[in-house]
């Protein structure tokens, strides 16, 4: 198992933020893990209108540019641990508004606080670790991130043969409520050393992060929208088993993320993200043809475990970005990163109803062109 030094591991900041990781996991694992059982049996929505509910999910993270005007008034990390707060309360509450439009309410707020949580994570992260331990860094969060999935999902399993969902959200939701107010009190984080600038960055220099987060936007979405859609619409999965598949995803991805940061460092980021797109193309293909359910599941699986190679978009933008831009341009990517995001579920979802493939097919003309853009880049270290 790869590991970062003992020093790291007793950083002030690296514990605030394995902190906020842990609730965060906890409440947005749980959302998703009974999202669309909730939404497909007690409610009753159908493609068309997930889409639509999807797309009310990204637009937070479309308004991530925010957190920039959040700053003047708010520290980062007052930032980071009030958005969890957010999210939690959101999950809590999702039970109790069973219809279409309680639904977008709710997720919306949950959503808030997940994107706005999401954009201070990277900024912080990247701020206060050197280039070499960020990646480190950020796998090793992505798989403790994992494990607390599993666990979460263990949970779920349990849950759900004595309690009705609404109840389950409420348990989840208010576990990190706790957590969180734990957190601020236990572990207070410190502030960065060098002052952000508390506008928008937008630099030509920086066109390929910004093109790369905007495809990631758009492949994010065939993922996290159609694809769990598809097992439980298509292939009629129960919560247990799509709360079973989480498991394995994460169990997988928490022995497997420490070592892309590794990979990272070793390769580079561009054959790393090369490595990811190129994997994609075939998944999606799969998806649209493959009709066995226990293969897609497989592809599911794969689809997810390629998930964590995009930490070398952000750690490209490190190794080559002023580092007061930091903050703003976290904000501003995860912006770009949403700009498809917001659009994808609603056209997706249109798609869907025409043919359900399309979607699919989709994801893999977006991975291709992903793939050729990679191609790109380049980091002072390679240009030695």
């Amino acid at each position: 198992m790869v590991t970062i030094s003992k020093e790291v591991r007793k950083d002030p900041m690296y514990l605030f933020l394995l902190m906020l990781v842990i609730s965060a996991a906890v409440s947005f694992q749980g959302w998703r893990t009974l999202y669309s059982n909730f939404a497909v049996d007690v409610i009753g929505i159908n493609g068309f209108q997930n889409g639509i509910v999807q797309a009310v999910r990204e637009i937070p993270g479309f308004l991530s540019f925010a957190v920039v005007f959040l700053l003047l008034f708010l520290k980062e990390n007052q930032i980071g641990y009030l958005s969890v707060l957010l999210l939690a309360l959101g999950v809590m509450i999702t039970g109790f508004f069973p219809s279409f439009t309680g639904l977008i309410v709710t997720t919306f707020i949950m959503s808030v606080g997940f994107h706005y949580y999401e954009t201070v994570n990277q900024s912080l992260t990247l701020q206060s670790f050197n280039l070499k331990t960020a990646p480190l860094v950020l796998a090793k969060l992505r798989s403790i991130m994992s494990i607390a999935n599993v666990l979460i999902g263990a949970a779920i399993i349990g849950l759900a043969y004595i309690l009705p969902l609404k109840w389950i959200y409420v348990v989840l939701g208010g576990s990190v409520l706790i957590l969180v107010v734990y957190t601020i009190f236990k572990f207070p984080a410190r502030e960065p050393e060098i002052k952000q600038h508390k506008r928008i960055i937008l630099k030509k220099r920086y066109w390929l992060f910004y093109l790369l987060n905007f495809l990631s936007g758009a492949r994010r979405q065939i993922f996290v929208v159609f694809a769990l859609f598809m097992l439980v619409e298509k292939y009629h999965f129960s919560v247990q088993q799509i709360a079973l598949l989480y498991a394995v995803n994460n169990l997988i991805t928490w022995q497997l993320n420490p070592y892309i940061g590794k990979w990272i460092n070793k390769f580079g980021e561009r054959k790393v993200l090369s490595m990811e797109y190129m994997s994609l193309i075939f998944v999606f293909i799969g998806y649209a043809f493959i009709e066995e359910p226990i293969i897609v599941a497989l592809l599911y699986i794969v689809d997810h475990i390629f998930f964590g190679f995009s930490i070398g978009i952000k750690t490209f933008f490190q190794k080559t970005a002023d580092p007061k831009d930091i903050a703003p341009s976290m904000a501003t990517g995860f912006t770009i990163n949403h700009i498809m995001a917001v659009f994808m579920p609603v056209v997706g979802g249109a798609l869907w109803i025409w043919n359900w493939r399309l979607p699919f097919l989709v994801g893999s003309g977006i991975a291709v062109t992903s793939l050729i853009f990679a191609q790109y880049i380049r980091v002072p270290e390679e240009q030695e």
